[in-house]
């Protein structure tokens, strides 16, 4: 088989053949079609970030294959099923190889009607997007609330969010560094308002500010999340899933004690399988194909090794397939 493999600590990936016998171990034997890049994926194929827990390890925290062993009965052979984070591509071995052995507790069978390349380009990204969004469902906010800000919009998260809460009938305002330059991208998905992201990153603000978002889905964390809490309104959620700008939050009690705005996080790698499959049940009815496509790139393996520079760097628009057969 071939694959991608990470052979030490702080040593960047490699692509290379290997005796599947001797890497692969788990109940469940898979011909992997597709995965999927993300931000993770970028540090452990470039030796960086301590996201690789075990060595040697085949990166890619998203999976889409067929079933060709089970040795449990919940799968037969040619299931088509997905797998997002639960350890793989950290300290279980992931989706950047052409074949695959995972344990069956957090495999999910493809949403009927979805292509295995779809399913591919939402991966964990979307996935996390979904969770996030049905957090803001679940905590009661609605459509007519007011606006809802996502940060880091033009990553893979952000776009999908901004998508599915569209589609919800949400009014979306759209953060991001890249307005110049993704502006009409960012509106093409359903954001009413965009705003450059340096209004919320370059420096704390005071610890209550006006309050202008009812909800926000954030990215970034650090001086960005701190900024967000602070404007939001009065019983506002805010979920974050993801720390680019650090993982410092320097932020105050007040919005929580004077505004009760409540923050969550939004895990895609420990989700128990009950919210695993709501979310793909979601995302197969929420999410409209042509905006995916319209956000989606796709690469070959070995070009997963330069393509770790480019997500790193934030050169990379919304998502990015890995068709591992080529």
């Amino acid at each position: 088989m071939r694959a991608v493999i990470v052979e030490a600590k702080g040593t960047p990936g490699r692509l290379t053949e290997v005796d599947e016998a001797t890497v692969l171990d788990g109940p469940v034997e898979l011909d992997v079609l597709y995965s999927s890049y993300n931000f993770k994926d970028g540090l452990a194929v470039a030796g960086t970030g301590g996201i690789v827990r075990n060595w040697p390890l085949i990166p890619g925290i998203d999976i889409v294959g067929r079933v060709t062993r089970s040795a449990v009965p919940e799968w037969s052979d040619g299931d088509l099923v997905v797998l997002n984070g639960d350890g793989i591509g950290e300290r279980l071995n992931g989706g950047f190889a052409t074949r695959a052995r995972v344990r069956p507790d957090a495999l999910v069978r493809l949403p009927e009607g979805m292509s295995p390349e779809h399913a591919a380009a939402i991966g964990t990204a979307g996935f996390t997007a979904m969770i996030g969004v049905l957090k803001l469902v679940d905590a009661g906010v609605g459509p007519d609330d007011g606006q809802v800000l996502v940060t880091g919009a033009a990553g893979g998260v952000g776009s999908i969010a901004i998508a599915l809460l569209a589609a919800r009938g949400y009014h979306v305002t759209a953060s991001s560094g890249r307005i110049a330059a993704e502006g009409d991208y960012l509106t093409r998905l359903g954001a009413d308002d965009l705003l450059d992201r340096h209004e919320l990153s370059d420096e704390a603000g005071k610890p209550l500010q006006k309050g202008r978002w009812a909800a926000a889905y954030d990215t970034v964390g650090s001086t960005t999340l701190a900024n967000v809490l602070a404007q939001t309104r009065y019983g506002g959620t805010v979920v974050c899933c993801g720390m680019a700008q650090g993982i410092d939050l320097p932020t105050t009690v007040m919005p929580f004690i004077l505004r009760d705005v409540t923050l969550t996080g939004a895990n895609s790698v420990e989700a128990p399988l009950s919210l695993r499959q709501r979310a793909w049940d979601a995302l197969a009815t929420d999410l409209a194909t042509d905006l995916l496509d319209g956000m989606t790139t796709t690469i070959g393996l070995a070009d997963t090794l330069p393509y770790a520079q480019q997500i790193l760097t934030g050169k990379v628009r919304g998502r990015t397939v890995v068709d591992v057969n080529h």
